[in-house]
């Protein structure tokens, strides 16, 4: 069967679809299974012949959005907030996961601009990172403790007041999204050139190694989380200039929805970076070099793992779950 004969004999089935999604079509559990039954006979369907084509995509948004509304119907005594961070966040990443990927390559792109124009350009650290920083640290660097400027502030104090201004950056972060993903992308530059310029500095002075062991305690969540929040602005952009199916009011409706609770996902790693920031960095220096590289590593492969590797097992095992529905 074509394609376009595929499509108009189905049509209807997959509006009905998309009105019980908008909460405009009421069903039962029972109709909502047995339309999710029939929608993955028609993506199996279009997987094996027209493997390329955008039906499929279509169809797998379809199935991923209809099968929520399922899970959402049924008696669960598991605890809301468990279900939100567990299910439902990693399966939103897992729809959108190409949107967090190119957060990622331009963060590295930025990265590697900030890096090269450090090292070709003797001023461009401090028009970065101002006068007052630089040579604080040159002072600190001559004092043999590279990251001294962790310790000003209480303990308290810095963890509330990093906390605080960590989230208030990742919500412009994301709220710019609303301009077309322009004003995410240019938070996005900023950070990235911010990040390679300011590592390369270390790397001059001679104690990139001191740098990193520091700088990276905290540093993994927190690059990690805006990272995210970009990859949600760029989702609400996208669902404005690219709403496929949808009206352009519709597809916003469901670009909110989503890039809202992947931008909410990232709170516990941004209050755990602060911590870690205000309570453990200052002391980097003069604890053992396992310990500093052993949290660099755990917070990493903590927040990796959630939001690249989670998502495709929650996905997997979702789908073999509704499989005997």
């Amino acid at each position: 069967m074509r394609e376009i004969a595929f499509i108009k004999q189905n049509k209807e089935k997959w509006l009905d679809f998309e009105l019980a999604i908008f909460g405009k079509s009421k069903k039962n559990p029972d109709e909502m299974a047995s339309l999710y039954i029939h929608l993955i006979n028609d993506l199996s369907y279009a997987q094996t012949y027209y493997p390329k084509s955008k039906t499929v995509k279509y169809l797998n948004y379809l199935a991923s959005q209809i099968y929520q509304k399922i899970y959402k119907t049924k008696r669960v005594e598991k605890n809301r907030i468990l279900e939100f961070f567990f299910t439902e966040v990693p399966l939103i990443v897992y729809e959108y996961k190409r949107y967090l990927l190119y957060a990622f390559v331009l963060f590295f792109c930025f990265f590697a601009i900030g890096a090269v124009s450090a090292k070709y350009d003797a001023e461009f650290v401090r028009l970065i990172l101002g006068d007052g920083y630089v040579n604080e640290t040159l002072e600190n660097i001559k004092d043999g403790n590279p990251v001294a400027i962790y310790k000003s502030g209480s303990n308290w104090g810095s963890f509330i007041g990093i906390t605080v201004n960590n989230l208030y950056f990742g919500t412009l972060c994301y709220l710019e999204g609303f301009f077309l993903g322009i004003g995410t992308l240019y938070r996005l530059l900023n950070t990235g050139i911010m990040v390679g310029s300011f590592q390369y500095f270390f790397y001059e002075q001679g104690v990139f190694w001191e740098s990193v062991r520091g700088i990276w305690i905290h540093g993994a969540f927190e690059i990690f989380a805006i990272v995210v929040h970009a990859a949600a602005g760029f989702i609400l952009g996208a669902s404005i200039l690219f709403p496929k199916t949808y009206s352009r009011v519709n597809s916003l409706k469901i670009g909110v929805k989503n890039s809202l609770k992947i931008y909410l996902s990232s709170y516990p790693f941004f209050i755990a970076a602060g911590f870690l920031e205000g309570f453990i960095t200052r002391y980097s220096i003069d604890m053992p070099i396992w310990l500093s590289v052993g949290i660099i590593i755990s917070t990493l492969s903590i927040i990796s793992f959630y939001y690249l590797i989670y998502p495709y097992i929650i996905h997997k095992k979702i789908n073999k779950n509704v499989s005997t529905l």
